[in-house]
């Protein structure tokens, strides 16, 4: 039950419908969100063993930041998991530019955003975004999302080195919300060999004795960074999350130009 209140919650995450991420009632809903982004039509998730390759619909117009071009390199139904669904954001938040929390910043709920790679530090030349959700085993929703951010220069690269540092300046955070007591950890390991560098953040929100555990995969390949994260898993060997996001970054280098 407690899985599936966390996926509703993380579909109004990823379409706009909820309080900002840095706000401690809000963040048991974000802890492992990329993006608030409002999604655009899904296909059908019916997939037989050969699927077919149908993308979703990508509009040729979005919101600021939106890319038509770059939404056409995410995930495609042929690439998840049999049952599961991509529906295509278009409307994304900007980053966080050079706004870094100082150095002598208190591990606060305001810095939750960074920690959990909802927010990066630096301006993305464009972005793209899909939710991608299903049935996992046992019945369970599985609900995440992939975000392209592409950039000029050092972008990307300082985007990582950024996260590492954030996380490990503020491994944990402890905030409240009325009566209830939030606590949160992060952790940054290696990612897959994937791309030129990744990283695997793992964080964990508890509130009484209930545990929300999400987990996110992060991958730069030249100046763009390949996100997939999960949304309020509670498994701590999550089977989807390193499979989608070798299927993302394996369609990010085989399209485009």
């Amino acid at each position: 039950m407690l899985r599936r209140l966390v996926a509703v919650a993380a579909v109004c995450t990823m379409t706009g419908c909820g309080a900002s991420a840095s706000h401690p009632s809000a963040a048991r809903q974000t802890v492992s969100s990329t993006a608030s982004t409002k999604p655009s039509s899904a296909p059908t998730s019916a997939q037989s063993p050969a699927r077919s390759s149908a993308r979703p619909t990508v509009p040729a117009t979005g919101g600021a930041g939106y890319d038509a071009a770059l939404s056409a390199r995410l995930l495609s139904a042929d690439l998840v998991p049999s049952g599961f669904t991509v529906e295509i954001a278009t409307t994304m938040p900007s980053d966080a530019g050079n706004q870094r929390p100082p150095a002598d910043a208190p591990c606060s709920d305001s810095t939750i955003p960074f920690l959990s790679a909802t927010r990066l530090t630096g301006t993305p030349a464009a972005m793209a975004a899909a939710t991608v959700s299903g049935t996992a085993d046992a019945g369970q929703v599985w609900v995440g999302n992939e975000v392209l951010r592409t950039y000029t220069g050092d972008g990307a690269r300082q985007a990582l080195a950024d996260l590492r540092a954030f996380v490990g300046r503020c491994p944990v955070v402890t905030t409240s919300s009325g009566q209830d007591v939030l606590t949160f950890r992060y952790a940054v390991a290696p990612g897959p060999r994937l791309g030129d560098e990744s990283v695997r953040l793992s964080c964990s929100m508890t509130s009484g004795s209930d545990p929300l555990l999400c987990d996110g995969i992060l991958i730069r390949t030249g100046t763009t960074l390949v996100a997939v994260q999960d949304q309020g898993d509670q498994s701590a060997d999550d089977p989807y999350l390193a499979q989608l996001a070798e299927a993302a970054v394996r369609r990010y280098q085989t399209t485009g130009s």
